[in-house]
């Protein structure tokens, strides 16, 4: 039997990635997603749970929100998640897959802030960006664009495909995969789904004057 697992869920392209990697070598019981209770959406990534709950079902997995609020501190943060854990853990979870890249400050906060060394699994850890970005794409996952931070990056990439076209499109300070914070994704097909996600582009707003979202509004 494979040891069981839960997967540190945002609902993008690497963690989508992640999954698909260890699937094989995993019980994955759960996604676990922190959403913001003030506006029912990914934390982060401003995508609505009514998507995430329709991702989750085409996954076939079970999904394990951590409702946080808005403001959030850390330890409040921290003990939602540690509390997360801590019933995973008493239904026999051992392991918690991340879709982290090469960030050594962020693996080392799940380590040791979060779920404990021994614990964290890293399946795409410290590959080369550009070979992740086009690995997701030819594999046949689909996704887009919901969270762009405009110090960086310009708006009006919110709400496009993550495809071919963009990655040429991509600054060149920009990383493929957006490991550092530059944009966030939402998949909504690929060879782990059973159906795609039927949504809209919605608007595009400007939030705290630097992160630029596009809404997805759910379909059927």
């Amino acid at each position: 039997m494979n040891p069981k697992a839960i997967i540190s869920w945002s609902g993008g392209k690497d963690c989508t990635l992640a999954l698909w990697h260890a699937r094989d070598k995993y019980d994955i019981g759960a996604l676990l997603t922190t959403v913001t209770r003030e506006f029912d959406r990914i934390s982060m990534h401003g995508v609505r749970v009514e998507l995430l709950r329709r991702q989750a079902s085409s996954l076939g997995i079970p999904l394990t929100l951590v409702e946080i609020p808005y403001p959030c501190s850390n330890d409040i943060y921290e003990r939602a998640m540690k509390d997360a854990w801590a019933e995973s853990q008493h239904q026999g979870v051992a392991n918690v897959i991340c879709g982290d890249l090469f960030l050594e400050d962020v693996r080392r906060y799940r380590e040791e802030r979060l779920f404990g060394k021994a614990a964290c699994v890293f399946p795409l850890w410290a590959q080369p960006t550009n070979e992740i970005a086009r690995a997701f794409i030819a594999l046949g996952f689909r996704a887009v664009l919901c969270c762009v931070d405009t110090q960086v990056l310009a708006a009006d990439f919110a709400g496009r495909e993550y495809d071919e076209q963009l990655l040429r499109d991509l600054p060149a300070h920009i990383d493929p995969c957006g490991e550092h914070g530059e944009f966030h994704t939402f998949v909504y097909d690929g060879p782990s789904f059973k159906r795609p996600i039927a949504f809209a582009p919605g608007e595009r707003v400007l939030r705290d004057g630097r992160f630029s979202y596009c809404d997805f509004l759910p379909l059927g």
